[in-house]
């Protein structure tokens, strides 16, 4: 009752002197500062600024990819950023905004060109400030995933379809993982119509592509794509392992008559002891290898099958697929060596990709927000800009925290939405943050990071 009698009214009024909210924006900013990706950006697309023009399209396009960051998930919500030129500088209009997301679809494959090269730079700048901490630093292959996704939609946007009990899109995506460190980041947002297929080679292939150009150059040859049953087809494979490609690969492979009936052949001493996510003795869950009981004519040299049994979990429902009470998954890999619960459990890392998915729409990817299938393309690619952005701050400036491994929901309750004044004195501009906001250190931590970092020139 106490605490409840004591509260006092608090009176609300607008004072904007010195005010922002959102003060932990100014990490985005600064990474967006120190990876270079704003002088790219603004070179890329230069041929998209009208004479006369006073906003470079480049910033607008940043200033999107800002506010996807800070947990917007549409054009209009720009405005959150031009409320606060201060902090995020003069930001353009919303019919600014607009005519220039029209303007870029209407010369798609130019527009796309230009911002993806801009983001393969800025990536290899930001790879080389995380040091040892970036994919494939450590001589182990840079983990490529794939996977398809499911975006909801209304009928009347372009290309929109049916796909099962949904309606919408089916864009097809590739991250790279960052294992140990957790996260990853966008490589590839790849728009499909809503009843594009699942295992649809070419779109494998193009997203392979698209992916691999995102790479810097060095690591490009060690390189290993896992994916979903999805993309174990004849072409997909064989595209992955032409002569000259260097890439290594993980996929899911359907259980045909063939595997099951190699599974019951095997004996029962040919299993061997799968591992949990730590790298222990998993009881109740198996591994075996399948490529000496089919015939592989066709597929590629030295490809090879390795099946996964376990008891399924209580309630869980077995497939017509499953034999004996267990469930069994099947993969394949070109790998030569190495012990089967190490190759499965590195397969079965592939669901990380999923989580990828999951915080792409917390950033933007949930709602497809424009009507022509253009127009969206251009708007995943600053869904992926957003989510760089953010992979590359935690990868740069919060290693060594837990903000290191946080989400964006996280990221944004605990140091996005932190609210500051800035003070003017000394020919300077400082932010001051709340002393007792729990997270404050992080922030001054990671922002003084930041600012030891020089941008590229």
């Amino acid at each position: 009752m106490n605490s409840i009698a004591s509260r006092r009214k608090i009176t609300a009024f607008a004072d904007d002197r010195g005010l922002v909210s959102h003060a932990g924006g100014l990490l985005l900013l600064q990474t967006l500062r120190v990876t270079g990706l704003d002088k790219a950006m603004s070179q890329g697309l230069e041929r998209w600024r009208p004479g006369r023009a006073i906003h470079d399209p480049a910033k607008i396009v940043t200033d999107l990819a800002l506010t996807l960051a800070l947990g917007g998930d549409c054009l209009a919500d720009i405005a959150m950023l031009r409320s606060q030129p201060e902090l995020f500088g003069p930001v353009a209009s919303d019919p600014t905004v607009s005519r220039l997301i029209d303007r870029l679809a209407a010369d798609e494959a130019r527009a796309l060109k230009a911002i993806r090269a801009a983001r393969a730079t800025a990536r290899e700048r930001a790879w080389h400030l995380a040091g040892a901490r970036a994919p494939g630093a450590d001589g182990q292959p840079v983990i490529v995933d794939l996977d398809a996704t499911i975006v909801i939609s209304h009928s009347d946007k372009q290309q929109a379809a049916p796909w099962k009990k949904s309606y919408g899109f089916h864009p097809m995506t590739a991250f790279t993982d960052h294992q140990g460190d957790g996260g990853g980041e966008p490589l590839t947002l790849l728009l499909r119509p809503g009843n594009a297929g699942s295992n649809t080679a070419a779109d494998h292939i193009e997203t392979t592509r698209l992916a691999l150009a995102q790479l810097p150059k060095h690591r490009r040859r060690n390189v290993l794509v896992r994916t979903d049953s999805g993309g174990g087809t004849h072409e997909f494979l064989a595209w992955l392992t032409r002569p000259g490609r260097w890439l290594k690969y993980s996929i899911g492979f359907t259980i045909t008559d063939d595997i099951a009936a190699a599974i019951l052949k095997l004996p029962a001493t040919a299993w061997t002891p799968a591992y949990d996510a730590e790298r222990q003795v998993r009881p109740g869950a198996w591994v075996a290898e399948l490529t000496g009981l089919l015939e592989l004519t066709g597929w590629p040299k030295g490809m090879r099958v390795i099946v996964r049994k376990e008891r399924p979990h209580p309630g869980a429902q077995l497939r017509f697929t499953d034999l004996d009470g267990h469930r069994f998954t099947c993969f394949v890999t070109g790998t030569p060596g190495g012990q089967l619960a190490d190759l499965e459990l590195r397969h079965r890392r592939r669901a990380r990709a999923e989580d990828r998915i999951r915080t792409a729409k917390d950033t933007g990817l949930r709602n497809l927000p424009l009507h022509d299938f253009a127009q969206n393309q251009i708007w995943l690619e600053i869904v992926a800009l957003a989510c760089e952005l953010t992979a590359w701050m935690q990868l740069i400036a919060l290693h060594g925290t837990d903000a290191s491994r946080y989400e964006p929901k996280r990221l944004r309750l605990r140091l996005f939405a932190v609210a500051g004044r800035l003070i003017r004195g000394g020919r300077r501009i400082r932010l001051r943050i709340p002393v007792h906001w729990p997270w404050a250190r992080q922030i001054i931590t990671a922002l003084t990071r930041l600012h030891a970092l020089a941008a590229p020139t």
